[in-house]
């Protein structure tokens, strides 16, 4: 008998070290291939063109490198795009412009209309460094099979702008489309009670209506009137058009086949795809026009910043460091992920900046809705502690709103681009109870308590007056100590920030005139004001925070943490009912972001997405 456990304990440790040498050969084995598919260094030849993919996706922090990203590469033989920051792109673009290699840039494919990096805010600023590039006396293309707003928005800027003739150019103006939970709650018996504090705080409107309030249509209209008013400012005077062309052609036809964008104007030529790369070919000094070449000699944007190792170009080291700060998501409270700001994560950089006496100034890059109460509080707290050691510079992204906008009041200027939505100067809380529903199916409850509140969070019943009372004093105070950041923030009074307040959405430019923000323009020109303010000169350095993690770390976490389930995830082009039903899961992803202690939340409406 002491045999036979002998022998099944040599058994059992044999079949674990076999299995766990298999999964670390395997590993390894994958991560070898998945490294040896990277390319080495990529090569920047003589008379190159620049390829700029609109579908590239920008984000406004560093992204760093995905491992699960790599073992997929590996296992399907393809290649997934790797997300760039914003500030890699007007370095590389500025770079571009000053490299003798580079002929011109060719731009191609379509944005994103998901997430915050493809707003017009980003694209505006990506619009400003391609136009710095053309300033150099580089030429521009752009060419495609279709475009819509969005990408016309960066395109239209192009030396020679180039449709296919099975192509078309989607211009019928702007809206916005919120999808509505009320009539559906009330059907399914979920009843939902909400407190809130500023009319225009329209966040909680899909929860308990079926259409927009008359409040929420009024600054929804101004705000989409605002953003297409600037697209056909920018756009007309691209193409050497007047504005009443643009409005006259989305009034009328609203979608232009090849010929009739020709004849408006809005394109240069009508051609195909081997008619362009003949032309391109002729730019790079290659063989003239052949209908069998292949390409044209190029390098895409992301293998030209990794060739160049372009991070601030032309700028030495330096001990004055000028720190980026980067809030690029729903506020929530905590350490945050991916897509949150974690309210204790980014209290603990700012606090650790404001210690570190390298650090002369710091920018505040906001791209954010805004989120819970609490933590959007506990981060303007340290804004505001930062301010009064060293410059505090906010640069406003495509969304600053709500949540967002309390964390940048306390900045000594604020930077918006016209197109930024901003203020939503509000607060709101929820609360749903499934009583009708669970007592229709035989579910019913009983509750026994030492006092009359002790049970105010159940969902069970709904509120009563006096508990509804009870929470909207919490929304009001909530709403007072907002106002007063912002007063104390901005040179503006109490009754001033009462007026702009009332959770109205503005656009960037309305926010301007109201005093909200300070100045119109991007992260560069925010970057310039800190030196400026932190009288630096040019004796200064470049930061960014939070730092993207080593890819060590990002592998660990991959291989044993939450991402191991999409490891191996499909990455085909999802068909158009699975998009929309991504964009459906995406905006019910919101209530995730729920999480504050107290229920109550700085938090943009439902409305951002501009289509």
């Amino acid at each position: 008998m002491r045999d036979f456990f002998r022998y099944v304990l040599a058994s059992f440790v044999g079949l674990l070290l076999f299995s766990t040498l298999s999964v670390g050969a395997l590993v390894v084995f994958i991560l070898m291939i998945a490294l040896g598919s990277r390319d080495t260094e990529p090569l920047v030849e003589k008379d190159s063109i620049l390829v700029f993919d609109l579908s590239l996706d920008i984000t406004d922090s560093n992204p760093g490198s995905n491992p699960a990203d790599l073992f997929n590469d590996a296992l399907s033989g393809s290649s997934t795009p790797t997300p760039i920051s914003l500030r890699t792109v007007l370095d590389t673009l500025e770079e571009a412009a000053n490299d003798d290699r580079i002929v011109g840039i060719f731009i191609q494919g379509t944005t994103s209309a998901e997430g915050r990096g493809s707003g017009f805010a980003t694209l505006r600023e990506v619009r400003e460094g391609l136009q710095q590039f053309q300033d150099s006396g580089k030429p521009i293309y752009a060419y495609e099979t279709g475009w819509r707003e969005r990408d016309y928005y960066i395109t239209s800027l192009a030396d020679s702008v180039i449709l296919n003739p099975t192509g078309s150019i989607e211009l019928n103006g702007f809206s916005a489309e919120t999808l509505f939970f009320g009539d559906a709650f009330e059907q399914y018996g979920i009843d939902v009670q909400i407190i809130r504090a500023g009319q225009y705080k329209s966040a909680v409107e899909p929860f308990t209506r079926n259409s927009n309030s008359p409040e929420n249509r009024e600054q929804s209209q101004q705000l989409l009137n605002d953003l297409w008013s600037e697209f056909l400012t920018t756009t007309a005077s691209d193409r050497s058009l007047e504005v009443s062309d643009l409005q006259a052609i989305a009034d009328s036809q609203a979608i232009l086949l090849p010929e009739a964008a020709l004849e408006a104007g809005l394109v240069d030529q009508v051609a195909y795809a081997d008619e362009v790369i003949g032309e391109l070919r002729e730019l790079t000094d290659e063989t003239e026009y052949s209908p069998n070449a292949p390409s044209f000699r190029n390098i895409g944007l992301s293998a030209y910043a990794q060739a160049m190792g372009t991070i601030s170009p032309n700028r030495p080291r330096s001990e004055n460091q000028i720190a980026v700060v980067y809030a690029d998501g729903t506020i929530v409270s905590g350490e945050g992920g991916v897509g949150l700001v974690g309210g204790d994560r980014l209290a603990r950089q700012l606090r650790d900046l404001r210690q570190d006496e390298a650090v002369k100034a710091v920018v505040l890059r906001v791209n954010s809705p805004g989120g819970g109460a609490s933590p959007s509080e506990i981060i303007a707290r340290e804004v505001m502690l930062t301010q009064a050691e060293k410059p505090v510079i906010v640069s406003m992204g495509s969304i600053a709103a709500s949540g967002g906008y309390m964390i940048a009041a306390h900045g000594d200027r604020i930077f918006a681009s016209p197109n930024t939505i901003t203020g939503s100067i509000g607060v709101f809380g929820l609360v749903l109870n499934v009583q009708e529903l669970a007592n229709e199916n035989g579910l019913t409850w009983d509750v026994v308590k030492t006092g009359p509140f002790a049970d105010s969070n159940t969902i069970a019943r709904p509120l009563t007056e006096q508990e509804l009372s009870i929470g909207q004093r919490v929304v009001d105070q909530i709403y007072a100590r907002f106002t007063n950041i912002v007063a104390e923030g901005r040179p503006l009074s109490s009754t001033d920030v009462a007026a702009v307040a009332q959770g109205r959405v503005w656009s960037g430019i309305d926010a301007q005139q109201v005093g909200l923000v300070d100045e119109i323009g991007g992260l560069e020109d925010a970057i310039a004001a800190a030196a400026e303010q932190a009288e630096l000169g040019d004796d200064w350095q470049l930061n960014e925070y939070p730092q993207p993690r080593t890819f060590e770390e990002q592998l660990f976490e991959s291989l044993f943490g939450s991402q191991l389930r999409s490891l191996f995830r499909p990455t085909a082009q999802a068909d158009p009912l699975t998009q929309e039903f991504h964009h459906l899961r995406g905006q019910l992803q919101q209530l995730e972001a729920l999480d504050d202690p107290r229920g109550v939340y700085l938090l943009l409406p439902f409305f951002p997405q501009i289509n």
